[in-house]
């Protein structure tokens, strides 16, 4: 499943085309891409058919792209979307049409070219093999701490025309905030985790917890940080948690500087090119293979109907509580 430095690579592709278009037109290739969106396929179209987008956001896994309201005093919405386990969000213009497409938006950019003439319009073609990522409009309610909801890009928080900034989908809002957030409280995060008696692995996974995260990263940043998955969280100090913060936000970082992590053409930047963070893995689908640290061997387990990998010396396993 595309992790945090997946869908922030595909955000950051798509903010010069789509921050300021028009949606010109929708095609719903197969509504079962609309499985968050209230409302039939025909419905999704009209809503969105003529509407502005004013950015793309990012929180987590989520994205969104705030829409300017149809008439005056229509409440906040903006269109959201998840790429599930395989969706993509390819960008071009006439491209011939994906095997698995569900979703075309055709949108007027609001940029103009070199001779003063409005760019050409645009094609956002999303696809999705397996059919777990989806699409759907729906209402933005306030931030909670009154900060900007997620990642924008480069958007002038002062703008009053931004105030979509510190407004989230409803779908979104129970997302906790990701370690690259500016507005992500680690004191927060130390102190939720302190209270869960769960492998520190588990907490890193919680949505409600820290967003963004999933397996790969996970391992990655609990070889780094030299926790095993299975240390209860309630029994780490702030010190080994706020290191383990470092260590997920140098991994992070790194994986955004590679485009990402691709094992295989299910994710893809919009430009359909693969990212290569998965040339500088340590640990994750590395068993068999010695640690980059110590040379033990990496070894593979089963963890809540996936795998871990670790590094048995750098990683030992807890101890057993004592009754």
């Amino acid at each position: 499943m595309p992790e945090l430095p997946e869908v922030e690579v595909v955000r950051a592709g798509l903010e010069p085309a789509v921050s300021g278009a028009r949606v010109l037109h929708v095609d719903v290739v197969d509504d079962r891409a609309l499985t968050r969106h209230d409302g039939p396929a025909e419905d999704f179209a009209e809503r969105l058919t003529g509407r502005t987008i004013a950015a793309a956001v990012r929180r987590g896994k989520f994205m969104w792209f705030p829409l300017q309201p149809a008439r005056e005093g229509d409440r906040p919405e903006a269109l959201v979307a998840h790429l599930g386990m395989s969706g993509q969000i390819l960008l071009g213009r006439g491209r011939e049409a994906a095997k698995h497409r569900r979703i075309l938006l055709e949108v007027q950019p609001a940029g103009t070219d070199r001779d003063g003439a409005p760019e050409p319009p645009v094609e956002l073609e999303f696809v999705d093999q397996r059919t777990f990522g989806s699409m759907a409009i729906d209402e933005m309610v306030p931030t909670v701490d009154g900060a900007p909801a997620g990642s924008a890009g480069h958007v002038d928080d002062t703008d009053p025309d931004a105030a979509w900034r510190r407004s989230i989908p409803k779908q979104v809002s129970h997302i906790a905030r990701d370690p690259l957030d500016p507005a992500f409280d680690d004191d927060r995060f130390i102190a939720m985790a302190r209270k869960r008696s769960s492998g520190i692995k588990r907490v890193l996974l919680d949505q409600g917890v820290v967003s963004g995260i999933g397996n790969i990263y996970a391992d990655e940043s609990l070889w780094a940080a030299k926790l095993h998955h299975d240390r209860p969280a309630d029994r780490l100090g702030r010190s080994e948690l706020r290191g383990l913060l470092d260590e997920v936000r140098l991994v992070l970082g790194r994986a955004l500087e590679d485009g990402g992590t691709s094992f295989d053409a299910q994710y893809v930047n919009v430009n359909g090119q693969s990212g290569y963070f998965s040339q500088r893995l340590s640990v994750y689908g590395q068993q068999g293979k010695p640690c980059p640290r110590c040379g033990t061997t990496i070894v593979r387990e089963a963890f809540m109907n996936r795998s871990s990998h670790r590094c048995p010396v750098c990683q030992p396993a807890p101890r057993p509580r004592r009754r």
